[in-house]
């Protein structure tokens, strides 16, 4: 028999990368919705500076050439 982890198919809400299970910070809203983040970075911008993730260069949302939004 191989041993095989279990892996969780959860994504950071701010970043966009993989958390492990057992890790991450869980967060959820009145409205029901769930968000999950892989760092206290990522819980900080997200809740506290209420950053845009795609307008920073180290998350996977990051847009090169700034947001482009229809007129």
């Amino acid at each position: 028999m191989s041993k095989t982890t279990a892996t969780s198919l959860r994504n950071c809400f701010f970043c966009g990368r993989h958390i492990t299970t057992g890790h991450g910070v869980m967060l959820v809203r009145n409205d029901g919705q769930v968000q999950w983040t892989c760092s206290s970075k990522c819980k900080k911008n997200l809740r506290v500076l209420q950053r845009d993730a795609r307008k920073l260069k180290w998350t996977s949302r990051y847009v090169k050439g700034g947001l482009r939004m229809k007129k």
